[in-house]
């Protein structure tokens, strides 16, 4: 098999899985007093040190989870719940993952406003647009990607961050396709905002480095009015309740270290490999068209979103799979529903191109066999899936 789809989830790190394995094999709840309880609680809180200190911010602020879905809910949910009177606005760009879209599309039912953002024509939230939206007042909490998961396309975290500061608005920036690609830093995107407005908090997710599927974390300012979700032992400063996950942390702090002390070369391999992938495509199948931002430096280093004319997406999907190519329509939390992307629409494309693309997502155990392997097949899959005869 020839896996192309990393930024659904991402191999198992075998170092993530030996810790969590020698974790979960001591015995004491994080909240005990006893000394077995203690000693889970160090490592609970070292783990917590380590995830902090890749994302630039107090381990206070890191409050650990079950992923980005999670993370996202409860940013945007809690802000919107403990929001002050007179404001019930959430600011959302088109384009955004479903977890937060059908987040904001929930909170929409129980009577928030919703202030949408036009992308560009790469799949970029324009900081003007952004910046005129949070200014509109009655805003509860505004949410942006650092980096688009379908179309790779990377936004202006700071520049958003600071018009979000500038309007006194809280803002949530879901970082789960940037994590181990781009360099995070919570306390530079917060900058100097006054207490609870600007960058509040920053969701990230540990399957997509390298960690067990069920970890990630939620970095909330020190400052921040958040309502939690969950309610019980008031655990991680009352916002998440419930008995912590000790392997999980360990297994995502030696992720998230691993991934971040090989980011920067990676970032070199992988684009390398990338723009391989693309040119060997488009001179496969001239008439297929890179979306995102076509300049490399914009988008994430192993994201190649690119666009088939004539071939449905589940048509095309089928024959890679069928050749040994594993790859996917878009974000995996919409695998199996037939619909279009809507972040491809959000680009200003047609229904029928939205039902047309595949997204190859590169990583840590991709090389140039993979590339290698999908080129030898897609020049014959793109003419059968769109009955062209090739």
């Amino acid at each position: 098999m020839h896996y192309l789809d990393h930024a659904a989830t991402t191999d198992l790190r075998p170092e993530a899985a030996d810790e969590w394995l020698r974790v979960a094999q001591t015995t004491g709840n994080a909240s005990s007093t006893h000394g077995a309880g203690q000693q889970a609680r160090r490592i609970l809180e070292e783990s917590r040190e380590r995830i902090a200190a890749v994302l630039d911010c107090d381990p206070i602020e890191v409050v650990l989870t079950s992923g980005g879905t999670e993370s996202v809910n409860l940013a945007v949910q809690g802000l919107w719940r403990a929001r002050p009177a007179g404001s019930d606005a959430v600011v959302l760009p088109d384009g955004e993952h479903h977890a937060t879209l059908d987040t904001v599309a929930a909170l929409a039912a129980d009577g928030a406003r919703v202030v949408p953002v036009r992308l560009d024509a790469v799949g970029r939230i324009p900081v003007a647009g952004f910046r005129d939206a949070v200014a509109g007042g009655g805003i509860a909490v505004a949410t942006a990607l650092v980096a688009n998961n379908e179309v790779g396309t990377v936004n202006d975290a700071a520049a958003l961050a600071g018009a979000a500061a500038e309007a006194a608005v809280p803002m949530h920036l879901d970082a789960v396709a940037a994590l181990g690609h781009l360099p995070l830093s919570f306390r530079a995107w917060r900058g100097e905002a006054r207490a609870g407005s600007g960058l509040v908090a920053l969701s990230v997710a540990g399957h997509k480095i390298g960690a067990p599927v069920g970890t990630g974390a939620l970095v909330v300012a020190r400052s921040a009015r958040l309502a939690p979700l969950l309610h019980g032992g008031a655990q991680q400063r009352g916002l998440r309740s419930g008995t912590q996950d000790v392997a999980g942390a360990a297994a995502f702090a030696v992720a998230v270290e691993l991934a971040e002390s090989e980011r920067a070369a990676e970032s070199v391999r992988l684009a390398s490999l990338r723009d391989r992938l693309v040119s060997g495509v488009l001179a496969r199948v001239p008439e297929a068209a890179l979306l995102g931002d076509p300049d490399p430096e914009g988008r994430l280093a192993g994201n190649a979103h690119l666009l088939f004319p004539g071939a449905p997406s589940e048509s095309l999907l089928f024959l890679l799979d069928a050749s040994g190519i594993s790859a996917s329509a878009g974000s995996a939390c919409q695998a199996g529903v037939a619909e279009p992307s809507h972040v491809v629409q959000a680009l200003g494309r047609t229904e029928t191109d939205a039902r047309s693309v595949i997204r190859f997502t590169l990583g840590r155990t991709s090389g140039d066999a993979d590339v290698d392997a999908l080129l030898s097949v897609i020049g014959d899959a793109y003419g059968r899936a769109s009955g062209a005869g090739r």
